[in-house]
């Protein structure tokens, strides 16, 4: 069960970070029924849904414990709202401006929602993926097994057991050092780029059933090498990458955005505005050198 106490504050920071807009709905569809209802203005079960969304996953993974502590906030958050429109805060200064700021970012981020959502197409997609196979072409991958020994000797010993004609599974689970050898020296299925290099080309030259006559050294000893298997790895579907693909396509959307914007916009950077020294200044802060007016765009 949550500390009531802590995710009360992390409700109270989660709609500082993510300003959520609580309001009065009339006749409400059936599917976002009232939850409670404040001197008569309604909270809606998709007002607490809002505001579950921004509180931290380990919370959001205890609904069921927690929305009424949630209905319970919400019913504070619109009695807070309701004492300080009394105070007369809706006219106060900074509270105007704060709000100005509020309204800003709103406008700001369902541009660039918008935009960014109108760019990314199922024809975009495709050729991203065209892209990422011709980035990642087939690769070719060994299933091996190996015995791992701090010596020369002992691997030579391992090889004459197998030509005596021993089990190499069983050799590797009794004389092994490596963390593999409890499952017969199985490494599975791997591509050349994941092993060290000595061991990757002396796998690569042995045929499926074939196990190597010398012992192979790298950093981690000497390894007595059994191919089992060989085959090519296609690249994964769509389906697999769509969700990575579609992330590198809208960070490359919101960067086109922003240059579609400075396009015919006239930016002044003044070489006046130096950052801030001392106490004003944030840790790790630079000084800008200089500006210049531009048409479309900005010089760094």
């Amino acid at each position: 069960m949550p500390n009531l106490r802590v995710l009360a504050g992390a409700a109270v920071m989660a709609l500082i970070a993510f300003p959520a807009i609580l309001h009065a709905q009339q006749g409400g569809a059936p599917d976002d029924p009232v939850v409670a209802r404040v001197d008569g203005e309604e909270i809606r079960q998709s007002d607490v849904m809002e505001m579950a969304r921004a509180l931290p996953p380990q919370y959001q993974a205890q609904l069921t414990q927690i929305y009424p502590l949630l209905v319970q906030r919400l019913v504070d958050f619109k009695l807070a709202g309701k004492a300080g429109r009394a105070a007369g805060l809706a006219d106060d200064e900074a509270v105007r401006v704060r709000i100005a700021n509020a309204e800003e970012q709103v406008i700001r981020e369902a541009y660039i929602e918008r935009e960014v959502s109108a760019r990314i197409t199922d024809d975009g997609l495709q050729a991203k993926y065209k892209e990422f196979v011709a980035n990642n072409p087939p690769a070719t991958e060994h299933h091996a097994r190996h015995i791992l020994v701090t010596s020369e000797e002992a691997a030579r010993e391992a090889i004459a057991k197998l030509d005596e004609g021993a089990d190499f599974a069983e050799l590797a689970k009794e004389r092994s050092t490596g963390p593999s050898g409890a499952q017969g020296g199985d490494l599975g299925y791997f591509t050349a780029d994941q092993m060290v290099p000595e061991f990757s080309e002396a796998a690569a030259k042995l045929e499926p059933g074939q196990y190597s006559k010398d012992p192979v050294q790298t950093q981690f000893g000497w390894h007595v090498i059994k191919v089992e298997d060989r085959r090519t790895a296609e690249p994964p579907g769509l389906e697999e990458v769509e969700p990575q693909l579609r992330e590198e396509m809208a960070r490359e959307a919101v960067e086109a955005v922003f240059n579609d914007l400075r396009d015919g916009a006239t930016i002044e950077i003044v070489s006046e505005a130096a950052a801030p020294q001392g106490d004003a200044a944030p840790q790790g802060g630079t000084t800008p050198q200089g500006g210049t007016t531009q048409q479309g765009g900005t010089t760094q």
